[in-house]
């Protein structure tokens, strides 16, 4: 008899063990979420001072500063839902597709700057890349610690007995946030000329 108090007492202090290890790792994967929320809304801010600098040499180069814009405002929506529900895997999708989206804007419009040495050369342009950069590398170091804690979380979910737990109070499955830039993918070309 004294067995199956002991017993019952260890399936208790098990299951109450795997579900506070649920919220909490649960509740890291939020919290950096909430980092990679500070740096996007920093890339957002920059982008309108950047376009406004190009305008002024880029006239005739309006579907490219309007294309940036509307990426930029999508990516801005799409994160505004996704930091209300950073559990929400659609949400998740979204703001990743979004930022894809404003990423390929942007390398157009850096790609067509090419063609204006004054503004290449303008100062504010050149500050303004220079923060974008930085960001975008701030950006990709909140989504590797976003996308660890998200691992870590689904891991302890998934395992035996965590997806018991988990399923029982319905811890759901949480979504890695991917900002793929297609032009890292490439392969380098090579020509000797």
């Amino acid at each position: 008899m004294l067995w199956i108090f002991g017993l019952l007492v260890a399936i208790v202090g098990l299951v109450v063990v795997l579900y506070n290890r649920l919220v909490a790792l649960r509740n890291r994967y939020k919290n950096a979420f909430a980092q990679i929320d500070v740096q996007l809304t920093r890339r957002h801010d920059l982008i309108p001072n950047l376009v406004e600098v190009a305008k002024g040499y880029m006239q005739h180069e309006r579907e490219t500063l309007e294309a940036v814009i509307q990426a930029r405002n999508a990516a801005v929506n799409n994160l505004q839902q996704a930091a209300a529900h950073p559990d929400d895997p659609d949400a998740i999708a979204r703001l990743s597709r979004a930022e894809q989206g404003l990423s390929g804007a942007l390398g157009r419009l850096f790609a067509l700057s090419e063609a204006y040495p004054d503004l290449k050369a303008n100062q504010n342009m050149m500050q303004l890349s220079e923060e974008l950069t930085s960001t975008e590398n701030r950006v990709a170091f909140s989504r590797q610690g976003f996308n660890d804690a998200v691992m870590a979380y689904n891991i302890v979910r998934e395992q035996f007995p965590g997806n018991l737990i988990a399923g029982l109070f319905n811890f759901k499955a949480a979504a890695l946030l991917e900002i793929d830039d297609p032009a890292k993918r490439e392969v380098p070309r090579v020509s000797f000329k």
